[in-house]
């Protein structure tokens, strides 16, 4: 295995080996998650081309790619994070740009248990800590189904493997609905009365 790093990948068969990957590799996430964990494609080879995202991709010896991550080093470029909540919290590491986002990490179905996880962590974890970054990043439930343990932990604990490093927890998102699938008697004069008077 071997690791390549770039800042922007523009040429076409490589950004489609790795849609291919990271696809494949969302594949089941957007099948157990509420939210839309996946990108569309547009979006994929906008962040590809964009050179304030940082990708590395592990590739086994015949060269496929099998792992890879990419992380905003300017989380003004995306939708996911709070500008100012940074701001009141690391207003120096963020003037700085050390405050950066982990997009994705995604690993190849067929390679979940081998060597390519920890390469793609270490690869992927090693230029933050060398710089002091801040590196947020968000875990669906699927991955991380409690406060501790989880995709979190893995993390964590690698990180821990080769730098001085503290694990935050800045909250969470919770999603509703209100299903009305099986529709109750409509609702009566009577009802609505009740509710006027507990209203005033």
């Amino acid at each position: 295995m071997y690791i390549t790093r770039h800042n922007t990948v523009t040429d076409r068969r490589v950004v489609d080996e790795l849609w291919t990957l990271y696809e494949l590799a969302y594949v089941k996430i957007a099948e157990l998650d509420v939210t839309r964990e996946i990108l569309y494609r547009t979006e994929f080879d906008e962040i590809m081309s964009d050179s304030t995202y940082r990708t590395t991709v592990v590739r086994d010896d015949g060269g496929a790619a099998v792992a890879m991550s990419v992380i905003a080093t300017d989380i003004g470029v995306t939708r996911y994070l709070s500008r100012p909540y940074f701001q009141r919290l690391y207003p120096d590491r963020l003037a700085e740009g050390r405050v950066h986002y982990v997009m994705w990490a995604v690993v190849h179905p067929d390679h979940q248990a081998s060597r390519a996880v920890f390469e793609l962590i270490r690869a992927g974890l090693q230029p933050e800590a060398e710089s002091g970054t801040l590196l947020v990043f968000d875990l669906p439930e699927s991955n991380q189904p409690n406060e501790t343990g989880g995709g979190a932990e893995l993390l964590y604990r690698a990180a821990k493997s080769f730098a001085e490093v503290e694990l935050e927890s800045f909250g969470m998102s919770r999603y509703y609905a209100l299903d009305f699938a099986h529709p109750a008697a409509s609702v009566t004069d009577e009802v609505l009365v009740e509710a006027e008077r507990i209203n005033t």
